[in-house]
C-alpha cells in the first residue's frame, strides 16, 4: 500500500473517494474470481471425462489375460497395437494430472483466497460503515444544536423587543418594566449558551469531518486498493497456471506419442514371419511325391488311400505305428548306413528310447517298384479314415503334450521343465533361509523357537521332492522326444529296400491295391479279439498320446498280443479290450511257451 500511496495513485487522492463505486467495484472483482474457479472446475470435469474415456477404450482393445489375442502379442504388429494401448493408457494419466493439479493449484487455492479476500473486504466495509455513522452521528448533533441556537436567539429578540416596548408604555407600571427586562436578559443568557454549545458542535464535527475525508476514509479506500490489486495479482497467477498446468505434461504427453510412432517403427513384418513358423512349426517331415499309377499295366484301382495322400497331414513317427494286428508295422523302410547307434540317439540313461534290438528289418516287396511305392505309401503317409472305433480313443490333452506335434511339443516340455526348474530353485532358497533361521534360533533362543519352523521345513522337503520328480519325468520327455523326431528325419520312407546282396529282393509281395484296401477297410470292420500270446510288466511310464499307441503305468501288467517283429514296438492290449502298441524297451515281457 505504502509504495501505491508513494507513486501517487491513490484512488482517493485521484478523486475516488466514491463509497459506492468503490464497493461495486469490489464486489465484482471478487464475481469474478468465483466465475474463473467455475470455468476451471469446469475444465477439470471434461479432462477426467477424457481420461476416463481413454481408459475405458484401452481397456476395451486391450486382450483378456489367456486369450488368443495375448498370445499373439509375440507378433510385432500385435505387441506394436498393444503398446499403443499402453501409450494412450499413460496419455490419459497426464491428463488426469492435468485435471487433478488444475484442481490443486487453482481451484481449491484461488476458493480459500477468495474467502480471505471476502472477510478482508467485509472488515473493511465496515470500518468504513462505522466512521459514516460517526459522521452522521456528530453532525446531527450539531444540527440540533444549531436549530436550539436558532429557537433560543429568536426568543430573546422577542424579549428584548417586549422590555422595550413596555418601558416606552406609560400605562405599564413599573415592575412590569422589571420584570420584561429580566426575561429579556435571561432569553440573551440561554440564547449565549446555545450559541456557545453550536458552536462547540460545529468544531468537533468539522474535526471529524477532516478525519473522515482526510484520514479515515482514505485509509480505507487504500487498503481497498490494495485488496483489490492483490486479487488481480492472484487472478493472473490462476491464468498463468491455467496454461503452465498443462504444460508441465506436454513433454511426456510427446513421450507417449513418440511410444506410438515408435510402435509403429518396430513393426517388423519378416519377424512376424518368421515367429509364426517358430511357434507352429510341427517338426514333420513333407511327404514324398506319388508315384504314377499305370492302370494300363493292370494295377487296380486304390481309390481310398493313394487318392488321399496328399489331403492329410503326415503322421509322427510314432502315429505311424498303425492299428493293423495282421502284420507288422516297420518305423522305418531300411538299413542306412547313416543310422546311429542305439547309444548316440538317447544322451540318457533310462528310459532307453524305443529302437529296434538288431535293427529295423526290411518288409518283403515285389519286382515292381511300383507296387512297392504304393505299399510303402500305404504304410508311411497314407490319410487314414477314422472308424468308430478310432473316434472313441483320440487321444485327449495330456500333461506330456502329447496331442502336439513334435516341435511344439518339444517347446512345451522345455517351458514347462524350465517353469519346474524355477519353482525347485524358489523351494531350494526357502529351504536355504529356514535353514539359517533355525541355526539362529538354535544359538538365540530368545529370538524364536526352533520346533516351530518344523513344519515348514518338513513342507518345503515335500515341495523339493515333489518337483524333483516332476523335473525329473519332464527330463527325460524332451531329449526321447529329440531322439524320435531325429530318427524321423533321417529314415524318411523314400527308395525301396534292397537285399544283403544289394539288388532288389525276388520275394513276392501281395498285390499293392489289395494292401491298400486292406488296411482301409481294418478301420471300419469290427476286429476279431487275437488270444495273448504272453504277459508283460511295464518298467517306464509311457503316455501313448500318438495315434496306435497306448498310454501304459510303470508296473501296470499287459497281455502281449504280437511280440516285436524287429521294429522295436510290441503289440498289447488291457483287460478292457483296449489294443495299441508301445516301446518294446519300456516293458519286461513272459512270453508261454
Amino acid at each position: 500500500m505504502e509504495s501505491v500511496l508513494l507513486a501517487g495513485i491513490s484512488w482517493s487522492r485521484q478523486g475516488l473517494d466514491q463509497y459506492d463505486v468503490i464497493d461495486k467495484h469490489t464486489q465484482s472483482g471478487l464475481e469474478l474470481v468465483e466465475k474463473y474457479v467455475k470455468f476451471v472446475k469446469e475444465r477439470t470435469e471434461i479432462e477426467q471425462n477424457y481420461a476416463k474415456q481413454l481408459r475405458n477404450l484401452t481397456k476395451k482393445y486391450h486382450p483378456k489375460r489367456g486369450s488368443r489375442e495375448e498370445l499373439e502379442c509375440r507378433f510385432s504388429n500385435h505387441q506394436a497395437f498393444l503398446d499403443i494401448l499402453n501409450e494412450m493408457n499413460d496419455y490419459a494419466g497426464q491428463r488426469e494430472l492435468i485435471a487433478e493439479n488444475m484442481m490443486m493449484n487453482i481451484c481449491i487455492e484461488l476458493t480459500k483466497y477468495l474467502q480471505e479476500l471476502k472477510m478482508e473486504r467485509k472488515t473493511h466495509l465496515s470500518e468504513a460503515k462505522k466512521a459514516q455513522q460517526s459522521l452522521e452521528s456528530t453532525y446531527k448533533q450539531l444540527d440540533s444544536s444549531k436549530k436550539r441556537f436558532e429557537r433560543e436567539w429568536r426568543e430573546a429578540e422577542k424579549s428584548a423587543q417586549y422590555a422595550e416596548k413596555t418601558d416606552q408604555d406609560i400605562n405599564a407600571t413599573k415592575a412590569d418594566v422589571e420584570k420584561a427586562k429580566q426575561q429579556a436578559h435571561m432569553r440573551a443568557h440561554i440564547a449565549d449558551e446555545c450559541k456557545n454549545d453550536y458552536a462547540a458542535q460545529l468544531q468537533k464535527y468539522n474535526k471529524e469531518q477532516s478525519q473522515f475525508y482526510f484520514s479515515d476514509m482514505p485509509l480505507i479506500f487504500n487498503k481497498l486498493q490494495d485488496m483489490d490489486e492483490r486479487r488481480v495479482k492472484k487472478l493472473a497467477q490462476g491464468y498463468v497456471l491455467f496454461s503452465d498446468t498443462e504444460k508441465q505434461v506436454t513433454p511426456i504427453i510427446g513421450k507417449c506419442l513418440e511410444g506410438i510412432t515408435k510402435a509403429g517403427a518396430n513393426v517388423n513384418e519378416r519377424n512376424d514371419s518368421i515367429a509364426l513358423i517358430e511357434q507352429h512349426k510341427s517338426g514333420f517331415e513333407r511327404p514324398g511325391d506319388l508315384d504314377f499309377e499305370d492302370y494300363s499295366q493292370g494295377i487296380n484301382r486304390a481309390s481310398s488311400d493313394s487318392s488321399l495322400g496328399t489331403l492329410s497331414t503326415p503322421k509322427g513317427p510314432l502315429e505311424l505305428l498303425g492299428k493293423n494286428k495282421s502284420k507288422p508295422f516297420w518305423l522305418f523302410a531300411k538299413k542306412s548306413k547313416l543310422s546311429p547307434s542305439p547309444s548316440s540317439l538317447t544322451p540318457f540313461s533310462t528310459p532307453p528310447a524305443p529302437s529296434p534290438a538288431n535293427g529295423p528289418h526290411s518288409p518283403k516287396f515285389g519286382r515292381d517298384p511300383l507296387s512297392y511305392c504304393l505299399k510303402e505309401i500305404n504304410k508311411t503317409v497314407k490319410p487314414r479314415i477314422s472308424s468308430f472305433r478310432t473316434l472313441r480313443r483320440t487321444p485327449t490333452v495330456s500333461e506330456d503334450f502329447g496331442h502336439l506335434p513334435p516341435e511344439q511339443r518339444r517347446k512345451r516340455l522345455q517351458q514347462k521343465l524350465d517353469d519346474i526348474g524355477k519353482e525347485l530353485q524358489k523351494e531350494v532358497d526357502q529351504s536355504e533361509a529356514l535353514g539359517k533361521m533355525k541355526d539362529v534360533y538354535e544359538k538365540n533362543p530368545q529370538m524364536g523357537d526352533p520346533a516351530s519352523l518344523a513344519p515348514q521345513i518338513t513342507q518345503t522337503a515335500q515341495n523339493m521332492e515333489r518337483l524333483r520328480g516332476e523335473f525329473n519325468k519332464y527330463e527325460v520327455k524332451v531329449p526321447l522326444l529329440a531322439t524320435v523326431m531325429y530318427c524321423s528325419q533321417m529314415f524318411t520312407v523314400c527308395d525301396p529296400p534292397l537285399s544283403p546282396d544289394g539288388a532288389q529282393s525276388d520275394e513276392g509281395t501281395p498285390d499293392p491295391s489289395q494292401a491298400i484296401y486292406a488296411e482301409f477297410d481294418d478301420e471300419f470292420e469290427e476286429e476279431e479279439l487275437v488270444p495273448p500270446i504272453g504277459q508283460c510288466t511295464a518298467m517306464y511310464n509311457f503316455p501313448g498320446a500318438s495315434e496306435g499307441t497306448i498310454a501304459m503305468q510303470e508296473g501296470e501288467v499287459l497281455s502281449v498280443v504280437e511280440e516285436d517283429k524287429g521294429d522295436g514296438w510290441t503289440r498289447v492290449r488291457r483287460a478292457n479290450g483296449d489294443e495299441g502298441y508301445i516301446p518294446t524297451s519300456y516293458v519286461s515281457i513272459s512270453l508261454g511257451k
